[in-house]
């Protein structure tokens, strides 16, 4: 890799790890990889609903995108180009070489977590200054690299358009954590004519130097918010008058953790948060939790989200309360397209980078990716998802770290090279 293309390359990353944003309010990020993309040349870059389907959005939080957005403009953001993006965040740059080739896509999200970063002087981000400016938001899953990669990957293409053939997609996707964005990226049609798309994440099970090939493992996974509503009353002088959210919530918290794991498959269920409550001495009207269920399968899935429904209708009669369940995300198994893997592998064996190339199969977290690879597939083409390796203490904390200098090469080299053999004059 051209050591100018690196330098700039983590300059990216290191500007977007210290202004990290939640999914779906990531205006900044995505004004400054608009703005990016325009520099290089690109005259196509798609924003809003020309890229997100409104009816597919998933937990898209409407007063938290109206403070994102009155943030970004005090930071800078020009009020047209917020205008320009319908209220949503993420951006697609396409690249059509003039020669007749393959469509091939490339994903990177963009978004942050609600993570309070490390202030331990040896954490890499903290000696090195560039830790994040926001208190409690933090890229502690890789995502500033991703960004920053494709970035790169996008400029890399365009500097060698002559050499190649077809059309590109770089997609850089909102709301990843939660798996809330791809579902709209994928409703908006924009993949449809698309006949590979590849899609990476740092990390994982894979070291550094290690290149990870995922052929399965992917756990599908519900977001629910599930919401109860009872009726007030003094709690000292007639609480036999008040219905309590709270106490539905709570069974509803004990029950749903108790749902019999399946036996054709792995299953998880997690409950997250629970927030109720008015007062010490009023019956609680308002309750909600957070949670989510995982299956290996959509059939382990569906037998945990058919549980899942039971146990709230079932509290909401039980303790006379209104309910309601709305999924704030979703995703799906990965299917695997054995051809496009063993591309990538012989891509991986060609890189310098690149000392040991393994293939994960393990339950692992939720990828909303899948949703996009289950898209191209069920239109004739193949997907793939592999993961570059970075040493880490856990994704999710404060003190994650990917060594950009050391790792993020790799994922270069692996797009890029993957480019030529695919979409090569």
């Amino acid at each position: 890799m051209d050591p100018k293309h690196l330098e700039e390359m983590i300059s990216y990353r290191r500007k977007f790890h210290q202004f990290p944003e939640e999914g779906w309010t990531e205006f900044e990020t995505t004004y400054f990889i608009v703005s990016k993309l325009k520099q290089m040349g690109y005259e196509t870059i798609l924003t809003g609903k020309q890229i997100i389907n409104p009816q597919t959005v998933m937990g898209r939080d409407k007063a938290k995108v109206r403070e994102a957005i009155d943030r970004s403009v005090k930071d800078g953001v020009p009020l047209d180009f917020i205008e320009s993006c319908d209220g949503y965040t993420g951006a697609i740059a396409i690249l059509d070489t003039g020669r007749e080739g393959p469509t091939t896509a490339f994903r990177f999200d963009i978004d942050g977590l609600l993570v309070m970063e490390s202030e331990d002087p040896n954490h890499l981000p903290v000696k090195f200054g560039f830790a994040s400016k926001r208190p409690g938001r933090m890229h502690a899953c890789g995502h500033d690299g991703h960004a920053a990669l494709g970035l790169a990957i996008a400029k890399w293409l365009i500097q060698h358009k002559k050499e190649l053939k077809g059309t590109f997609k770089i997609i850089f996707q909102p709301a990843e954590e939660g798996v809330r964005g791809a579902a709209a990226i994928v409703g908006s049609g924009i993949l449809d004519d698309v006949n590979f798309i590849v899609g990476s994440h740092c990390g994982g099970l894979a070291k550094l130097g290690q290149m990870a090939l995922v052929h399965g493992g992917v756990l599908a996974s519900i977001k629910y918010d599930i919401s109860f509503k009872g009726t007030p009353s003094h709690a000292g002088s007639n609480p036999h008058l008040g219905h309590s959210a709270l106490m539905a919530a709570c069974a509803t918290a004990m029950m749903l953790v108790g749902i019999p794991r399946h036996g054709n498959g792995v299953s998880r269920v997690a409950v997250g948060t629970l927030h109720a409550g008015e007062g010490r001495n009023i019956t609680p009207v308002h309750a909600k939790i957070e949670c989510e269920i995982r299956g290996q399968t959509e059939e382990v899935l569906n037998y945990l989200s058919e549980n899942v429904e039971k146990i709230v209708k079932g509290n909401s009669v039980s303790y006379d309360v209104e309910s309601k369940i709305e999924r704030a995300g979703y995703s799906t198994t990965l299917i695997e397209c054995p051809d496009l893997l063993e591309e990538l592998r012989d891509v991986g064996k060609q890189i310098p980078e690149v000392k040991e190339i393994i293939d994960l199969n393990a339950p692992v977290g939720g990828e909303d990716f899948t949703l996009m690879i289950k898209r191209v597939v069920e239109k004739g083409g193949q997907g793939a998802l592999f993961r570059w390796g970075c040493n880490h203490r856990g994704h999710h904390k404060g003190d994650f770290d990917l060594q950009d200098t050391e790792s993020m090469p790799m994922g270069f080299e692996v797009f890029t090279r993957f480019a030529q053999k695919k979409n090569g004059v």
